[in-house]
């Protein structure tokens, strides 16, 4: 059964990118919803055009880059993703008789957010998600934005009260990161483990302190 990851408007296509490529190293399958929104994000930060007809394509160098940019910094096996278009309410993970493990939305913007939480379900993002809840499967949320305000704090709140986990995406550094990269993985990692998928994005604390300092191969 696929896990949907759902990548929404907000800032952050990175821990998007390395969320997905932690969960085909994983041997996980993938069913993939790319918002509207959030190609104009994925264009201003990586320059990349994401196009239903294309898809493959332009998801292959997505995932190739790294936190800066560089292409071809990962070889990435797309066999394990199938795609679906945000507007086909229509397509399997807007049925609850379609099986998934469950479903992450990375990065979750406030809107995203909020239409979880009000149950809009106004594109197949947001109906995949209300029918993951409503099935009492994991639904993993890392938000990003900030400040917050009340309003999104309300919805956040909703979304823990209805099962879901809410993971903000805030890098930690007692991981020894030394590199952006090392940020944004720490960040993916903690959404994986949310999720329950195992990986090794970054060095879990161990108890000892100043191991920070020397980041482990």
């Amino acid at each position: 059964m696929p896990w949907i990851v759902g990548v929404s408007g907000a800032s952050g296509t990175p821990y998007a990118g390395a969320v997905l490529r932690a969960l085909l190293a994983a041997g996980e399958s993938v069913d993939l919803v790319v918002s509207r929104a959030s190609r104009l994000t994925l264009l201003d930060e990586t320059g990349i055009s994401f196009r239903d007809g294309h898809w493959r394509e332009d998801l292959g160098e997505w995932l190739s880059r790294g936190a800066d940019g560089k292409p071809g910094s990962y070889e990435v096996e797309l066999s394990g993703v199938r795609y679906w278009a945000a507007g086909d309410l229509a397509a399997g993970p807007s049925s609850g008789s379609y099986p998934s493990r469950g479903m992450i939305i990375v990065p979750a913007s406030t809107a995203c957010v909020a239409g979880v939480a009000l149950g809009l379900s106004k594109d197949l993002l947001q109906r995949a998600a209300s029918v993951v809840l409503k099935e009492r499967r994991p639904l993993v949320v890392a938000v990003r934005e900030t400040p917050l305000n009340g309003q999104t704090l309300r919805h956040l709140v909703t979304l823990d009260d209805a099962g879901a986990s809410v993971v903000p995406t805030s890098p930690a550094f007692y991981a020894g990161a030394t590199h952006i990269q090392d940020l944004v993985d720490f960040v993916a990692g903690r959404v994986l483990d949310s999720a329950g998928v195992p990986h090794g994005l970054y060095r879990r604390w161990k108890g000892e302190l100043g191991a920070g300092g020397a980041r482990a191969d």
